[in-house]
């Protein structure tokens, strides 16, 4: 079923939405969770919350042209939570780890505050990386897929993955300097 149709299901309050949600994206959103908490039960309780906040965030929002990364926007925030809750971050962590060099971190308000500033920044910086690097930084750091998941998916060496990861991570501390950030 086309993803129109899915949100129209959802504004009429048709329950078959969840349904058609679950066939169509639950496999992806719940490798997601999983890849987050790495427990199979509780990523899969975090997909079924996924659904119950997607049922009541439609309407009022209509996500017509962005309805996956909408749902994958949920999912990860939900598994993120848990996270927190459970203060399990093991797999968090270790992405935590590689990036830490590269973002400066929020010590006080003022920082919390330039957060905003920094997301900008972060987008400034993805699109001025070719298509094939932003592809490999946005699904490890987005989706938090492995590094031989990655290359799988593009067809890659392990080796040339974590050299394109490493590179980005360089050019985003380059980056964030010249745009004034203390790294």
């Amino acid at each position: 079923m086309e993803d129109k149709a899915i949100i129209d299901l959802y504004i009429a309050r048709d329950e078959q939405a969840i349904q058609c949600t679950k066939e169509k994206y639950g496999r992806r959103l719940g490798r997601l969770a999983y890849e987050i908490l790495r427990d199979r039960q509780t990523a899969e309780e975090c997909e079924n919350d996924t659904y119950w906040k997607v049922w009541n965030a439609i309407p009022p929002h209509q996500p017509y042209d962005y309805f996956y990364a909408f749902l994958v926007r949920l999912v990860r925030n939900t598994a993120f939570d848990r996270c927190r809750s459970r203060k399990n971050k093991a797999s968090a962590e270790e992405l935590c780890v590689e990036l830490e060099d590269g973002i400066p971190g929020a010590d006080n308000m003022e920082e919390e505050v330039d957060g905003v500033l920094l997301r900008e920044a972060l987008d400034r910086f993805l699109a001025t990386l070719p298509e094939e690097k932003r592809k490999v930084f946005v699904r490890r750091y987005w989706y938090m897929d492995s590094v031989k998941c990655i290359a799988e998916g593009y067809g890659m060496s392990e080796s040339k993955v974590k050299s394109i990861l490493f590179r980005c991570r360089n050019q985003l501390k380059q980056y964030l300097k010249k745009e004034g950030y203390v790294v």
